[in-house]
């Protein structure tokens, strides 16, 4: 925590930014290059699916990433309310449309992949229905953040929000065991281990820490860009 609170001053996280950003990059690039190779080549068909499963690689990281996104964002909205740091607001803006992005890849690879799988492109089930939900509070976080002259007010209202919300992820977590759905059950995380077999399961495993990267790196670039941005609002506001 207290590395948290050290880092929430605008200056000394462009500082620690600056160390970790260049090596960041590089293992992301590199963990991109493997897993899109080790997934979409080397990974073996499914014997029910066949070659389609291979969505799979991209569609649960971006998923799994996207709620973990949301859940970054309550937690920046919360503090922001409650102690007001002067980077929560700055990293929640940032956060937002990355989330946003990943969400969408989650709904585009869904609909892909529930084609040949369900025989249809959409279905409004609970999963389905919770995940599109989490993409319009990603979009509603964006547009109340720019919704007033005063940037200050904007972000918590958008904090409110993002606390508020929160409660969609458990709901898109949990919701294939409280409802009847076509999407699938869970196949990693759950009691008993995993159901997928190893030569899927390890691309898989690869390519969720490969978007946790990728969704790190971009919200420190744009985390990195905000505070550009809010600078040079103050040097306008002040000339």
């Amino acid at each position: 925590m207290a590395t948290l609170h050290f880092l929430a001053n605008p200056a000394r996280f462009r500082r620690f930014a600056a160390r970790v950003l260049p090596a960041l990059s590089v293992v992301t690039a590199l963990a991109v290059a493997v897993g899109l190779v080790w997934a979409l080549a080397i990974a073996p068909p499914d014997y029910q699916q066949g070659e389609t499963v291979r969505i799979m690689f991209i569609h649960v990281p971006a998923a799994t990433i996207a709620m973990g996104g949301y859940v970054l964002l309550a937690v920046l909205g919360a503090s922001l309310l409650v102690w007001r740091h002067p980077l929560a607001a700055l990293m929640a803006r940032a956060t937002a449309p990355v989330g946003a992005t990943f969400t969408a890849v989650g709904l585009i690879t869904g609909s892909l992949w529930g084609r040949p799988m369900w025989g249809t492109w959409w279905v409004w089930d609970a999963r389905l229905t919770s995940f599109l939900l989490l993409f319009f509070l990603f979009l509603g976080h964006i547009a109340l953040s720019n919704a007033y002259d005063d940037s200050e007010r904007g972000d918590r209202s958008a904090s409110i929000l993002a606390v508020v919300g929160a409660i969609n992820v458990p709901i898109i977590k949990f919701s294939v065991d409280w409802w009847n759905t076509l999407h699938q059950p869970a196949s990693i995380m759950k009691l008993g281990g995993p159901s997928i077999h190893p030569t899927l399961l390890y691309p898989l495993l690869w390519m969720m820490a490969t978007f946790a990267l990728l969704f790190v790196l971009l919200v420190l670039l744009r985390t990195d860009t905000e505070i550009d941005r809010r600078r040079l609002e103050a040097a306008e506001a002040t000339a």
